[in-house]
C-alpha cells in the first residue's frame, strides 16, 4: 500500500470480512475453472463503480445513493470513524473500463497477470464530508446524522493502485469524479422515485 493506493498483492488473508470472503473464493474459482478449461479468465478489481443508472445503495452504490438520499431530502448518517464523514473511496464510471475489456476479450496470449485493479486512481477519490458538501452547494445544506461507533471490517481509505494495468493494458481512467457526480445527479433529477426502484 503507498500513496497510489492498495495494490493487487496487497494481503488478503483472513480476517477480511465474509463479504470480502465470497469475492476471494469468486476469483479462485473463476481462475481454476480458466485453468481446467483453457477458457480465458480476467479478474478485474474495480475501484466504486458509479454513474448514471446505478442502484442508490449504502452497501454497494454509496455515490448514487448519497446523491439521490440528499436530493430528497432523506435521512444520511456519517457512520464510525469519529461520525464525521472520514471515509474515502476512489471513483470509476464503468465507461472507462470498457477498453480494458474489450483489450482483454481481445488478447490472446498467457503472459499477463490475470488479476489487475481497475480504479478512479489517488485523483478521483472523495470522502462521505466531501460528498456532502458538494451535494450541499448543488442542492442546498442538508443535515447529517452521526454515529460514532466502529463497525467490523469498515476501512478509512480504500483507493487501488491501477499501476499494473495501466503498464499491461496501458489504462488510465479519464472521466472525473465531478463529472460522475454530474451525470448521477441529472439521472437522480429525472427519476425521483430512483431510490424505491433501487431497494424494491
Amino acid at each position: 500500500m503507498t500513496a497510489a493506493g492498495v495494490a493487487e498483492d496487497f494481503s488478503t488473508a483472513p480476517p477480511v470480512s465474509i463479504y470480502g470472503s465470497t469475492k476471494l473464493a469468486s476469483e479462485l474459482l473463476a481462475l481454476e475453472y480458466g485453468q481446467s478449461f483453457q477458457f480465458p479468465v480476467w479478474i478485474n478489481r474495480c475501484g466504486v463503480l458509479a454513474g448514471a443508472g446505478q442502484f442508490g445503495r449504502p452497501d454497494q452504490g454509496i455515490f448514487s445513493f448519497w446523491i439521490n438520499a440528499h436530493l430528497r431530502r432523506r435521512p444520511l448518517k456519517y457512520i464510525g470513524f469519529d461520525g464525521r464523514g472520514h471515509q474515502v473511496r476512489d471513483c470509476l464510471h464503468p465507461q472507462d473500463l470498457v477498453p480494458a475489456l474489450l483489450a482483454q476479450m481481445d488478447y490472446r496470449g498467457n503472459d499477463r497477470p490475470r488479476i489487475a485493479n481497475f480504479s478512479g486512481g489517488s485523483n478521483n477519490t472523495m470522502s462521505l464530508a466531501q460528498l456532502t458538501a458538494w451535494c450541499d452547494a448543488r442542492f442546498s445544506q442538508h443535515t447529517i446524522a452521526s454515529d460514532a461507533n466502529p463497525r467490523p471490517f469498515d476501512i478509512p481509505w480504500m483507493v487501488l493502485d491501477s499501476s499494473l494495468a495501466a503498464k499491461e493494458w496501458n489504462w488510465s481512467p479519464k472521466i472525473s469524479v465531478p463529472q460522475v457526480l454530474d451525470e448521477i445527479v441529472r439521472h437522480a433529477e429525472q427519476n425521483p422515485d430512483w431510490l424505491e426502484i433501487s431497494n424494491s
